[in-house]
């Protein structure tokens, strides 16, 4: 495949609980954007104790719905993929509501420190004020006697991003690191193309047979996916690596030649990925640039 083909098919249903697999329904957050497709999913997992995760941002409506889907079962954890606030944020008064307990990787954190007078663009996206009672590392299960969830560490999209895998199943709650709809967006210093690409390796080598992302429809092909999401990527690098050579020395310059048919709103977006390859490739001796890669910044062929 010398490209991936995106399936843009999805019908929310905001505020239902939708059956997508066997005891795990799905509840999406009627908070639509272009970064979140039609809005953030939340899934409730198990028959008689149940966990939930990515309880999704603050909204009323949206608690209410999953307290609806509930139905007065216990819930004894809340998993948390990663602290992007249209994930984490509701897992506080989730975890009041319900005596569960939350698990997560750690807390909120950037992939590398900032450079001398760098300002955090996404600042204002991330939910630095969450805590979870338990923190994951790689590989770690939570077995309830009904169900079994893995952790699986898949940083990029965020320093502190996971992947849970329900043991047994072959099915993967990917959140937004694969995703059925459109690429994860790895924008520094959130995020780390290089921790990306290594989180998508660890991914391709697994046999899981279905991925439940954290927007959009399901993966119902996770190898082959994977694997266009991957070569995705590298085409995507090559294309900089291109406008570098042919004479670009801005990310604002690649931008409107490597997008010029995505949409103006996702520019600022598409700059921070470009970026996240920049940083990759300066690292890696295959651009140069003065001082450390920056969104303002000159990048010149090494």
């Amino acid at each position: 495949m010398s490209d991936i083909e995106f399936d843009r098919r999805f019908e929310p249903a905001h505020g239902q609980a939708v059956p997508v697999a066997d005891n795990i329904v799905r509840v999406t957050v009627n908070n639509p954007s272009p970064f979140t497709f039609h809005g953030t999913n939340s899934y409730i997992i198990g028959r008689d104790t149940l966990a939930v995760i990515d309880p999704g941002p603050v909204d009323d409506a949206h608690l209410a719905a999953l307290i609806d889907a509930i139905g007065g079962r216990p819930v004894s954890h809340i998993f948390v993929s990663h602290t992007h606030a249209d994930h984490s944020p509701l897992a506080e008064r989730l975890k009041q509501e319900s005596g569960a307990v939350t698990a997560a990787e750690g807390p909120h954190r950037a992939a590398r420190p900032l450079h001398i007078g760098e300002v955090h663009p996404l600042d204002a996206s991330s939910d630095t004020a969450f805590r979870p009672d338990i923190r994951l590392a790689d590989g770690d299960i939570i077995d309830t006697g009904e169900w079994a969830i893995e952790a699986v560490a898949t940083p990029g999209h965020a320093a502190n991003h996971m992947a849970f895998a329900v043991k047994g199943t072959g099915i993967v709650f990917s959140a937004d690191h694969v995703m059925a709809w459109a690429t994860s967006i790895v924008a520094p210093p959130d995020g780390a193309m290089s921790d990306y690409m290594a989180s998508l390796e660890k991914l391709a080598a697994r046999d899981d047979r279905l991925y439940l992302p954290g927007h959009g429809g399901p993966v119902t092909k996770p190898g082959p996916f994977v694997r266009a999401l991957r070569t995705h990527r590298k085409m995507r690098e090559a294309a900089i690596l291109d406008r570098v050579r042919k004479g670009s020395r801005t990310i604002a310059e690649m931008v409107r030649e490597i997008y010029r048919d995505t949409d103006p709103r996702l520019h600022g977006a598409a700059g921070l990925s470009v970026l996240a390859h920049l940083e990759d490739l300066v690292a890696r001796g295959v651009v140069q640039t003065d001082g450390p890669p920056a969104i303002e910044g000159i990048f010149y062929p090494a």
